[in-house]
C-alpha cells in the first residue's frame, strides 16, 4: 500500500481537477454552455482543499501541499481577471470565465499565468484545426483581410481603427476544450518533471 505523501495527495487534488475540467468540455460540447453548478462545486472544492490538506506551496510547487484559503481566493481572482477581457471583446463565454476562475481556486494566483499561456496556444490551434475541419480557413482569412483593410483606410483618413466583430463567423470552438488542455498540459509538465527549452520555461 502506498504511503500517503503530500505529492500523492497532490496528485489525487490534480485528479480532481481534471475530473471538473473533462466534465465542463463534455458539457461544453454537448450543449455549449458550463453548468454554474459544476463551476461553483469546483471552487468550493478547490478552496476548501487549500484550506484542510496538509500545508505545502500550492499542488503544482516543489513543495505540494495546500495553500491556504488565502492562495485559493487570489488564484479565482486571478483567473477570473485573465479571462475577463477576452468575455468583454466576445470571444468567450462567462462560463469559460468561471471555469478558469474555479481552476485558479484549485492552484493559486502564482501558477495562473503559464496556465493561461497554455490555454490561448491550445486556443489557437484548437481553432485553426476546427477552422480547416470545417472548411472555413478561407473564409477565416477574408474577415482577417477584411478587418485590415477596413483600419487601414480609417487610418489614411486620420481616424481611429474600430475592431468591431468580424462580418462573417469562422466557425467557433468550445473554449473550455482550450482551458481543459492548457491546464492539463501545464500539470503534465510540472508533475512529469518535463524538461523544456529555456524560451518555454515560463511552463515550468
Amino acid at each position: 500500500m502506498h504511503q500517503l505523501t503530500p505529492a500523492l495527495i497532490a496528485d489525487g487534488v490534480l485528479f480532481l481537477l481534471g475530473a471538473f475540467l473533462v466534465a465542463a468540455v463534455c458539457s461544453d460540447l454537448k450543449s455549449r454552455r458550463i453548468p454554474n453548478k459544476l463551476v461553483l462545486a469546483g471552487i468550493g472544492a478547490g478552496c476548501a482543499l487549500n484550506s484542510v490538506l496538509p500545508e505545502g506551496n500550492g499542488f503544482l510547487s516543489a513543495l505540494p501541499g495546500a495553500a491556504g484559503i488565502g492562495a485559493a481566493l487570489a488564484g479565482l481572482a486571478t483567473g477570473f481577471c485573465l479571462m475577463l477581457p477576452m468575455y468583454l471583446l466576445r470571444a468567450l463565454g462567462a462560463g469559460d470565465v468561471k471555469l478558469f476562475a474555479m481552476t485558479g481556486a484549485f492552484l493559486g494566483a502564482e501558477a495562473m499565468l503559464p496556465v493561461v499561456l497554455a490555454t490561448l496556444i491550445a486556443g489557437g490551434a484548437l481553432s485553426l484545426v476546427v477552422a480547416i475541419h470545417a472548411d472555413r480557413l478561407r473564409r477565416l482569412a477574408d474577415n482577417l483581410r477584411t478587418m485590415l483593410l477596413a483600419s487601414y483606410f480609417k487610418l489614411a483618413m486620420n481616424e481611429m481603427p474600430a475592431f468591431s466583430a468580424m462580418p462573417e463567423p469562422a466557425g467557433k470552438m468550445p473554449y473550455g476544450v482550450a482551458i481543459a488542455a492548457g491546464t492539463l498540459i501545464c500539470i503534465a509538465i510540472r508533475r512529469g518533471g518535463v524538461e523544456l527549452p529555456w524560451f518555454a520555461s515560463v511552463f515550468q
